[in-house]
């Protein structure tokens, strides 16, 4: 037991909380992280490493933490790799460790720590080249099992996940010092700020450290400057809130953590919320991150961030350990004996790397009783699963071997200047405070405070306060203010040491991956020197810090080994997300149903009632069949409504289909330009078949498209493809040909819309329509169009057919569409009309020959489906030129062909292989596929459509349709594809 509770921090102890570790039992106060309250305890134990499984402990108290990644929740809510020194307590709080087995202080996996000198940086490159054959039956299952930290669930998540936007003139990032003086001072102009920090308790490290600012304590007036800009009505204040990553048009992403501090989200309250912020001017004021120093055993648990110590300390109320070292390299981390001594923990040592300190250091440590060591590093650790003694060599090259059970390191700050790198911005290398700073970055983004490397708490308040007023002014606002403060001041003086090159242990620049100082001379030694193909040789700052801690000190080894100085050996740059964001906040609500809604037409319950089965067409529910009371098998109910349809008339929702209305003086040129065929002479009144090809000159889509208007189209599209239909016209309209005068709008939703098909289907019509509409074949013939109104409603009816048969379409508003079903069928009672649904409207389509998606997959041409003769030489359309490759045209390539089994009882799949009768089932002999297939009651046997090679040369040649996954080879008959009525004349009727 290392840890316990000081006096101090700003926890809130009368709010004792209850949460377990590892099913172990433990408690904390409310404003603890899962870490503060476990250091607490006295543990120090919290995961392993990736690689070779060594006890890890923590290190940081931020999102920096590279170690303390836990699994939070259980069941549903499990989620891996949570930082326990971010996760904020709640009672009843349940987590455990990741990456051990058995157990934690018990890891089988720790033999890897032995085999380290086979695990060396690219071992994975070298050694799972070969044999080959090992790849699939040992290498990829053993690396797949090794890899990730934790354990997702297998369980749907149960939480929800909400999507929101806001507009700001400033956005402010970070509320410490910088961030709170930039808030103040935009908020106070008038401009609409915006402040977000990833903490629950804002402050940053005004909460942290033992500050004084006019008088008070540092968190005593973080709290007072939240007040304010809480009471400030334009000015949102956004805790627990991640600034995660900066976009094209000065939008940034932001991750709210709504409910992650609860057991449950609260009744329809989400866990997370993804926003997205758009604002005229940005201030980055996240602070920066401590350097730990690569020396011997610098991985132990209880080797921790000087400033990590200092905020325990101070925030928490929590000392890491009972004796503390501090190993530095600057006077920063002298402040950490301080800190310890004013709470009452005992200083074992300080061990300073620099040759020389000022005087007031050297007079507190005489005055304090605090053995030093000038111009001295570590050099090693020891401890099993703890730390309990630090090897010192000074100045002489003597060594001390030192007792204590927490070592606190600081080897400098590295300002936290991601955001600025995400829109290709490039950080410089300042040797005045021996790290990278912003450099080249959008113009909208200022920078204050430690992100600029201005570490002073004095300098954080002024360049915060300059940031904000010159935001807002950049916006629109002036006037914007903050006062000057009076403050602590700040020990700046720094010496790096990038590494102890005396230690004889390992030495670890990422501690998470089990990155070595040697592994880093390996990648220089074998050609990585670059610091891209450095991260990637030794995925040094791939883990989930993202090198946060690691990279500059990994930089900066290989700048030494090179010879080479740090601006030029440079640094990598990180891309969103900053931190990591959980997958279902990206999803938001858009999962499961949400992410696809099931949509049902308007004669859905009616459906239902006649005793409908459904199948999914694209995003709606379509009635696949109306099973009748005798009928055992489905090919019964699609037989009898095939039947009833050829010999009186059905009734058919094809509400699903996509409409598109295109309006405008220049609707008939677009039209001309999308489709193949010609479409600008079309009458009004009319309505005539097309094709539209893709770019590349392959079929896109087909459909019919009416003419109600001069200027005034409506298309219609397959179910499947009505939203690329839409998003391919407005393409073309918005970017190819912006000058046509044309809109278009999808009306898919806002019609329904039933076939009635059959040789009655006019007297149908001429019952329901009276005398509202002339529907006789001399007033609407084949392919015209009318709109009316009905029942005082307005209507359109379409004589187009699908099913070869006499045939009409009728819409009328969505919201009466139930009604108009009732309607049809009563009309239609006299002659037995029977719904039918998409089961029996495909067996009907293929007995008439008409393509649709299993022949318009994205292969095929129009010459390919038969439609080669629709093509308009007198025009130029989308796809034109490039449907003219010698490859498109080949006369050798699988063309639509009706297909008929020679023996009408054995039953023809889609999906087989179209062989030559007699031909070797091998792929050379390959010559074309069934697209579809269905039995058909009117042709009395098997039918199908096909793409098969020189298909229309070969009609009445008998081949084979092979399929050896079900185990069919059936002799077919090649044919036209217009199996029933080749003539037309029942549409015609």
């Amino acid at each position: 037991m290392s840890g316990y509770r000081t006096k101090g921090g700003i926890v809130e102890r009368e709010h004792r909380l209850s949460f377990s570790f590892d099913g172990r039992d433990y408690s904390g106060f409310a404003g603890d992280t899962l870490a503060s309250a476990l250091l607490a305890s006295g543990e120090t134990l919290f995961g392993r490493s990736f690689k070779y499984h060594r006890p890890r402990g923590v290190v940081a108290a931020g999102p920096e933490e590279p170690n303390a990644l836990v699994e939070m929740r259980k069941g549903a809510r499990r989620e891996p790799n949570t930082k326990a020194t971010v996760a904020e307590l709640y009672d009843g709080l349940e987590a455990s460790s990741q990456n051990r087995f058995p157990s934690l202080k018990f890891d089988v996996g720790a033999i890897n720590s032995l085999l380290s000198p086979f695990f060396v940086a690219g071992f994975y490159y070298k050694t799972f080249m070969w044999p080959a054959s090992f790849w699939e039956t040992i290498y990829e299952p053993a690396i797949r099992r090794a890899a990730g930290l934790g354990h997702a669930s297998d369980e749907p998540d149960p939480d929800t996940y909400e999507k929101a936007y806001a507009f700001c003139d400033v956005l402010v990032i970070g509320s410490g010092p910088a961030g709170l003086a930039a808030a103040l001072a935009a908020g106070r102009s008038g401009a609409r700020v915006i402040l977000a920090d990833e903490d629950f308790a804002l402050g940053g490290r005004l909460n942290a450290e033992r500050y004084e600012v006019d008088g008070m304590a540092g968190h005593a007036f973080a709290s007072r400057a939240v007040e304010e800009l809480r009471s400030l009505p334009n000015v949102t204040v956004m805790a627990r809130t991640t600034v995660f990553g900066a976009y094209d048009g000065r939008e940034f992403g932001l991750v709210e953590r709504v409910a992650d501090h609860l057991p449950v989200p609260l009744k329809h309250q989400p866990r997370q919320r993804l926003w997205r912020v758009v604002t005229k001017r940005a201030v980055l004021a996240a602070g920066s991150y401590e350097r730990p120093i690569p020396f011997g055993g610098n991985d132990r648990p209880g080797v921790m961030l000087a400033s990590a110590v200092r905020t325990y300390l101070n925030r928490y109320g929590v000392a890491p350990g009972r004796r503390v070292a501090i190993f530095t390299t600057s006077d920063d981390g002298w402040q950490t004996a301080r800190d310890c001594l004013a709470a009452g923990v005992e200083v074992s040592a300080v061990v300073d790397a620099r040759s020389e300190i000022s005087q007031e250091l050297y007079d507190f440590a005489v005055r304090e009783g605090v053995r030093r060591f000038v111009g001295a590093e570590v050099v090693a650790t020891s401890g099993r699963q703890a730390l309990s003694a630090m090897t010192v060599i000074d100045r002489t090259g003597e060594p001390h071997e030192i007792a204590t059970d927490c070592l606190a390191v600081s080897g400098g700050f590295n300002p936290n200047l991601y955001i600025t790198t995400h829109l290709g911005g490039r950080p410089k290398w300042s040797d005045a405070i021996h790290a990278f700073t912003p450099g080249s970055k959008p113009s909208h983004i200022h920078v204050a405070g430690a992100a600029n490397g201005e570490f002073s708490l004095a300098g954080a308040f002024r360049t915060g306060a300059e940031a904000g007023s010159e935001a807002a002014g950049a916006a629109g606002f002036e006037g914007g203010r903050f006062e000057s403060v009076r403050t602590s001041e700040d020990a700046v003086s720094l010496s790096p040491l990038w590494h102890v090159t005396r230690s004889r242990q390992k030495a670890f620049v990422d501690f998470q991956h089990d990155v070595t100082v040697f592994d880093v001379g390996l990648a220089k030694q074998e050609g990585f020197r670059s610091v891209e193909l450095l991260k990637r040789y030794t995925t040094l700052g791939m883990a989930t810090d993202q090198g946060k801690m690691s990279a500059v000190n990994g930089h900066a080894i290989m700048a030494a080994l090179t010879g080479k100085p740090m601006e030029e050996v440079g640094t990598t740059v990180s891309r969103p997300p900053h931190t990591p964001v959980t997958l279902a906040a990206f999803a938001g609500p858009y999962r499961g149903k949400h992410f696809q809604p099931t949509r049902r037409t308007a004669s859905h319950r009616w459906a239902e009632a006649q005793g409908a089965s459904f199948v999914e067409a694209g995003l709606w529910m379509r009635a696949d069949m109306f099973a009748k009371a005798g009928e055992t098998d489905w090919m019964d109910t699609v037989a009898r409504e095939v039947k009833a349809v050829r010999g009186s008339v059905g009734f058919c929702d094809v509400s699903t289909l996509g409409k598109i209305d295109i309006q405008g003086e220049d609707a008939g040129e677009l039209l001309n330009r999308v489709y193949i065929n010609g479409f600008a002479k079309l009458a009004v009144g009319k309505a005539r078949y097309g094709m539209m090809l893709r770019e590349d000159g392959f079929a896109f889509d087909d459909g019919t498209t009416a003419r109600f208007a001069e200027d005034h189209f409506v298309m219609s599209t397959t179910t499947a493809n009505a939203g690329p239909v839409m998003q391919h016209l407005e393409y073309c309209r918005q970017v190819l040909w912006p000058e046509l005068d044309v809109q278009i709008v999808s009306v898919t939703e806002q019609w329904a819309q039933y076939a009635v098909a059959g040789p009655n289907a006019r007297k149908v019509l001429e019952r329901l329509f009276a005398d509202v509409v002339d529907v006789s074949n001399e007033a609407l013939p084949f392919m015209g169009v009318k709109a009316f109104r009905w029942k005082g409603l307005p209507a359109r009816i379409f004589r187009i057919s699908f099913s070869g048969e006499l045939a009409y379409e009728i819409a009328v508003p969505t919201r009466y569409g139930e009604a108009l079903a009732k309607a049809v069928m009563e009309a239609g009672r006299e002659w037995n009309i029977v719904p039918y649904g998409t089961e029996a409207l495909g067996v009907m389509r293929i007995e008439k020959g008409h393509v649709a998606g299993p022949e318009l997959n994205g292969q095929t041409t129009a010459a390919d489906l038969g439609m080669g003769r629709m093509m308009s030489s007198k025009k130029d359309f989308v796809g034109r030129v490039l449907s003219n490759r010698s490859g498109m045209t080949d006369p050798d390539r699988p063309a639509v062909v009706g297909l008929r089994s020679v023996s009408p009882r054995e039953r023809l799949r889609a999906g087989s292989h179209v062989l030559a009768k007699g031909a070797e089932a091998r792929i050379e002999n390959d010559e074309g596929y069934v697209t579809s297939a269905a039995y058909s009651p009117t042709v009395g046997g098997w039918i199908g459509l096909g793409l098969v090679r020189k298909g229309p040369d070969r009609i009445g040649e008998i081949v084979r349709a092979y399929d050896p996954v079900r185990g069919g080879d059936v002799e077919v008959e090649i044919c036209s594809p217009h199996q029933v009525d080749p003539e037309g004349t029942r549409l015609h009727g």
